[in-house]
């Protein structure tokens, strides 16, 4: 069993005791907690919150808790049912709402389920706003209200077409292009939310041919949820097997982006945002944002715009702070996360697909073609176990000074630059790892450093 909490929400394998998995009373702790942080912040206001969920089999069971515990301290409900987080995120703005709950573990499996908790601004909490909503956690912090004036609960399945109607309405999204470039695509829905959600921007698009797979919303994944290349083998088999034009991805809650080529070969989850980017600032020139874990092909990209690019924290939360402070027209993480803020700030896997189609459509090449037209680089991902009570800054100290002659940026582990090499050691916030990301102009190379880098840990551990 495991339960990890952040400041954006709870998460955990459901079953178990209280504290040690996703228990109901957990819940009902965080949901409290958040209904109160809001009565405190809106005390003139009737306060309205969005909710919506993937499609894990525990979905129900934790929407029905959450919604309960928000009714009973008098703040209104709005619940979308099975949705998409970029929805949710989207229609806390458009409907006024003060908060917004996506019930989604994302990538984890499906043993998994958690509470993302939002703004009024539909973005995740800041680390300002949860350290206000943890001094509020215990049930002795929370009132109730009497019986009639219970919050008031609608249900609204409308809110993904609304979510599509403003993707469509978008300046940068062609779909008259996209209709008649004639495409043909498959997608892997991973048995959640997006098996509905891709295929009707798909046709509203005005793509006729989509090719389903793992579309039916039963929350019984068929393979790992990351849309990751070990994981998406049926995909690209399918894509070749139906001469199609490519394929998209997309994890349970539908805002990470994988997109695979006509030959079945990965377009790489880190090049989702690249082709974006490359896309967005061709029409409107600006700058950029990505996490310190991203490829720096995003940074040449902009560079060739004559646009500046910013490295933040990783984390949505830091990168749209950063797009912000750095007024970034496109950002995102390197995961296939793509933050488009005229559309919203939170990442999207829907308008990412419709800016691609676009950007593919008016190039008029195919997707392994458009890969090529990008900068080249590989990324080698890894990750070493921790001692209980490992002094992790003490680690990176040590490293840190080993490299001192280098290039390094601080803010969320350590990074450091090679030229045009770099490595970013950080610590898991779901696992006790130190991961290790390294990136040159081949795999072998990125390899090698990552290799050098868990060397240099084993030996700190032991210095320490």
């Amino acid at each position: 069993m495991a339960l990890i909490q952040s400041i954006s929400g709870i998460r955990g394998t459901i079953g178990g005791l209280p504290g040690e998995g996703l228990s109901p009373l957990d819940v009902m702790k965080f949901s409290g907690a958040y209904g109160m942080w809001l009565r405190q912040n809106y005390q003139d206001q009737q306060i309205l919150v969005v909710i919506g969920r993937d499609a894990r089999l525990s979905g129900p069971l934790v929407s029905d808790v959450l919604t309960s515990t928000l009714r009973a301290m008098g703040i209104d409900v709005i619940d979308a049912g099975l949705s998409t987080t970029p929805t949710i995120e989207m229609a806390v703005i458009v409907l006024g709402a003060q908060g917004g709950v996506i019930i989604t573990a994302s990538h984890n499996p499906k043993n998994w389920n958690a509470l993302k908790l939002l703004n009024a601004q539909g973005e995740f909490m800041t680390k300002k706003e949860g350290a206000e909503m943890q001094k509020l956690m215990e049930p002795a912090h929370f009132s109730f209200v009497p019986s009639d004036m219970l919050g008031r609960l609608d249900v609204n399945e409308t809110l993904l077409e609304m979510h599509i109607e403003r993707i469509l309405d978008l300046d940068l999204v062609d779909a008259d292009a996209i209709a008649a470039a004639n495409f043909r695509i498959a997608v892997d829905g991973i048995n959640s939310s997006g098996g509905i959600a891709v295929p009707l921007l798909l046709r509203a698009l005005g793509v006729n041919d989509v090719h389903e797979i793992f579309c039916e919303p039963t929350g019984l994944f068929q393979h790992n949820p990351e849309p990751l290349e070990e994981n998406l083998s049926r995909l690209s088999e399918a894509i070749v097997n139906h001469g199609a034009d490519l394929g998209f991805a997309v994890d349970p809650d539908v805002d990470r982006l994988a997109i695979v080529c006509e030959d079945g070969a990965m377009f790489g989850e880190e090049y989702t945002l690249v082709a974006v980017a490359d896309y967005v600032l061709a029409q409107t020139p600006g700058n950029t944002v990505s996490n310190l874990s991203s490829t720096q092909a995003l940074a040449e990209v902009t560079g060739n715009y004559g646009g500046s690019h910013a490295f933040s924290a990783v984390g949505e939360v830091n990168v749209v702070q950063a797009m912000k402070s750095n007024k970034a027209v496109i950002g995102g993480e390197g995961n296939g996360g793509v933050i488009y803020p005229e559309l919203h700030y939170g990442r999207d896997a829907l308008v990412g697909i419709a800016l691609f189609l676009t950007h593919l459509a008016k190039k008029k090449l195919t997707c392994s073609r458009l890969k090529k037209t990008y900068p080249q680089y590989h990324m080698s991902k890894n990750k070493v176990e921790l001692p209980e009570g490992t002094d992790l800054e003490g680690v990176l100290a040590i490293i840190a000074n080993k490299y001192n002659d280098r290039e390094q940026d601080h803010q969320d582990g350590l990074k450091i630059w090679f030229d045009k090499e770099w490595v970013h050691l950080r610590k898991s916030n779901t696992e006790p790892v130190i991961r290790i990301y390294a990136e040159s102009d081949s795999l072998v190379k990125a390899d090698h450093m990552a290799t050098n880098l868990e060397a240099d840990i084993s030996d700190a551990l032991k210095a320490l």
